[in-house]
C-alpha cells in the first residue's frame, strides 16, 4: 500500500494508528532479529507519537511509519552514526527533517543502520560492535551503503513506510539500488542539514528511500525548504512533487551517459538499457552523450575532498564532550590517540588518516585545493549537458549485490571505486534518484536519473512514468 493511501485510512479511522504502530514496532524488532536494519528501535517515542495522532490525524503524514538513519538526530533516541565512539549519546534535540516529520504526523520509529560515519558503499564498515545489514533478497549479500539499514527495511517492510537516508558520495541511491526501492538525493541545500552528524560538510545531503515514487514525492514536500539554522539551506519555494506523478514525459530529452556502461555487470547493463529503450514509447528521446571528466576523474576528486572535510568533523569525537571516554591520563594528545584508537573502527581511522594528509602544509595545494579545482570543472561539464537535456541516466552501480564473501577479496581502491558512477552528481550537487528497473535472477537492478539543480520534478516525473 503507498503511503498516501495508508494516511487517507488513518484520517477516516479505518485504521487505528495506536494499534497500527505497536505492530509496526513488534514486525520491526522480528525483522531486526534477522536482518539488522535498525542501530535502535523507538518504540516509547512511537508510541507516545501515534498517541497525539490518533487525537488529530490531520498531517501530511498522518500515522506513517518512519525511519531515520543513524546519522540523524532524534531527540531522546540513541544516534551515534553508527559509530562505538558515540554510543549513549542521546541528541536533546530533533533534526529539522525529524521535527518537520513530526509537525506532519509521521511516526518515527527507529534509528537505520549505517557504514561508520558514511564511510562504505556496502554497509560493511561497521562501527565496533554493530551488525552488516543483510539484503532483503539474499542474506549472504550486501544491502549496499552507506544507508543500507534505511534500503533494506525500504524493501523488507511490508508496511508503508518511508526511511530517511543520507548521500555524501551515493550513500542513497546505491542502497536503493541493491534493495530494489526508489531512493531520492536531493540538490544540494535542498533539504536542511540541521542535526545531521557530519561526514562531509560540502557534500552531505538527507533524502528519502521507498518502494513508491509517490511516497518519495510526499516525503520531499514535507522536509525540503529553508531552514534558517542550516546555513547552506537554499531559501526557494518548495515544489507540489506529488503533481509530478503519472505526468508524461513526452518530449523530454535524456541524455545516456556512454562511459558509465563501461565495465558494467552484463544483467545491470542489459535492465538498464532495456527500460531505457522504453522511453520512446512514453514519448521521450534519448541519445548517448560523454561525461569524461565525471567518469575519470570523479572518484579521486571525492575521496580527496570528503576525507580532508571528514578528518575536520571527526576531531570533535575525542573523548571529552560527546559518546565514549576514558580516563584521563598523560597529556591531551596521548589520551585523545587512546579513545579514537579505542573506540573507532579501522575504515574511520583510515579515512581520518588521508584526509589529515591531503590537507597538511606542503600537500593542501597538491591535492585539496587541485581537487577542488576538478570539481569545478566537473559542474560546469554537467551543467553544459543540461543546457540540451531535460535529465540525464545511467546504472546506479555497475554491479549486482556482492556476496560477502566476495567483498571480503575487495581491496580498499576496490571498495572506493564501486563509487564511481554516483560521485559525479554528488560532487556537483545535482538531485539523482535510483528507480528499480527490474530482477537479473533475483537480485534487483537499478537505474540512476539525473537532473539540474532544484529540478527534483524531472526525476520524479520521469521516475513514476517508468516504473507504474
Amino acid at each position: 500500500m503507498k503511503a498516501v493511501d495508508f494516511i487517507t485510512q488513518i484520517r477516516n479511522g479505518d485504521i487505528d494508528v495506536v494499534e497500527h504502530t505497536r505492530k509496526v514496532i513488534e514486525q520491526i524488532k522480528k525483522i531486526n532479529k534477522e536482518y539488522h536494519y535498525f542501530n535502535a528501535v523507538s518504540e516509547k517515542e512511537a508510541l507516545e507519537q501515534a498517541e497525539k495522532v490518533a487525537k488529530n490525524p490531520s498531517g501530511k503524514l498522518a500515522g506513517l511509519p518512519v525511519s531515520f538513519k543513524d546519522a540523524i538526530c532524534v531527540k531522546g533516541v540513541e544516534t551515534t552514526a553508527g559509530s562505538r565512539i558515540l554510543k549513549g549519546y542521546r541528541p536533546t534535540f530533533d533534526a529539522t527533517v525529524v521535527e518537520r516529520v513530526k509537525k506532519e504526523g509521521g511516526i518515527v520509529i527507529g534509528k537505520t543502520s549505517q557504514d561508520e560515519f558514511g564511510f562504505g558503499a556496502f554497509s560493511v564498515n561497521m562501527g565496533i560492535g554493530y551488525e552488516k545489514p543483510l539484503n532483503p533478497f539474499d542474506k549472504e549479500r550486501a544491502c549496499g551503503g552507506s544507508s543500507g539499514g534505511s534500503g533494506g527495511i525500504s524493501q523488507k517492510a511490508d508496511f508503508p513506510h518511508i526511511s530517511l537516508g543520507e548521500s555524501t558520495g551515493g550513500s542513497i541511491v546505491n542502497p536503493a539500488s541493491f534493495c530494489g526501492v526508489f531512493g531520492l538525493c536531493p540538490t544540494y541545500g535542498r533539504v536542511s542539514r540541521y542535526g545531521l552528524l557530519d561526514y562531509s560538510n560540502s557534500l552531505d545531503k538527507i533524502g528519502p528511500m521507498a518502494k513508491y515514487a509517490d511516497d518519495i514525492a510526499l516525503m520531499m514536500e514535507v522536509i525540503a525548504g529553508f531552514d534558517e539554522n542550516e546555513s547552506t539551506c537554499a531559501d526557494k519555494p518548495v515544489d507540489d512533487y506529488t503533481k509530478q506523478i503519472d505526468i508524461d514525459i513526452s518530449g523530454m530529452k535524456i541524455g545516456v551517459i556512454k562511459e558509465a556502461f563501461n565495465g558494467a555487470d552484463a544483467g545491470v547493463e542489459k535492465a538498464v538499457r532495456g527500460k531505457i529503450a522504453e522511453l520512446e514509447g512514453l514519448g521521450a528521446e534519448y541519445e548517448e552523450i560523454s561525461l569524461p571528466t565525471a567518469i575519470k576523474f570523479g572518484i579521486p576528486t571525492y575521496y580527496l575532498i570528503s576525507t580532508s572535510e571528514a578528518s575536520t568533523n571527526l576531531a570533535k569525537y575525542c573523548g571529552m564532550r560527546y559518546g565514549k571516554h576514558e580516563k584521563l591520563e598523560e597529556g591531551f594528545n596521548e589520551y585523545f590517540t587512546k579513545v579514537r584508537s579505542m573506540h573507532l573502527g579501522q575504515e574511520a581511522k583510515r579515512r581520518i588518516i588521508l584526509g589529515t594528509f591531503a590537507r597538511m602544509a606542503g600537500y593542501r595545494d597538491a591535492y585539496y585545493m587541485k581537487a577542488m579545482a576538478v570539481r569545478t570543472k566537473i559542474i560546469q561539464e554537467y551543467k553544459k549537458a543540461f543546457k540540451e537535456f531535460d535529465a540525464l541516466v545511467c546504472p546506479t552501480v555497475s554491479m549486482l549485490p556482492p556476496k560477502f564473501t566476495d567483498i571480503d577479496k575487495l581491496s580498499v581502491l576496490d571498495h572506493y571505486n564501486i563509487d564511481n558512477l554516483t560521485v559525479g552528481p554528488n560532487l556537483a550537487g545535482l538531485p539523482h534518484m535510483n528507480v528499480p528497473v527490474g530482477f537479473e535472477g533475483k537480485l534487483p537492478v537499478g537505474m540512476m536519473l539525473i537532473a539540474n539543480h532544484f529540478d527534483e520534478n524531472s526525476l520524479i516525473r520521469i521516475g513514476s512514468d517508468l516504473v507504474k
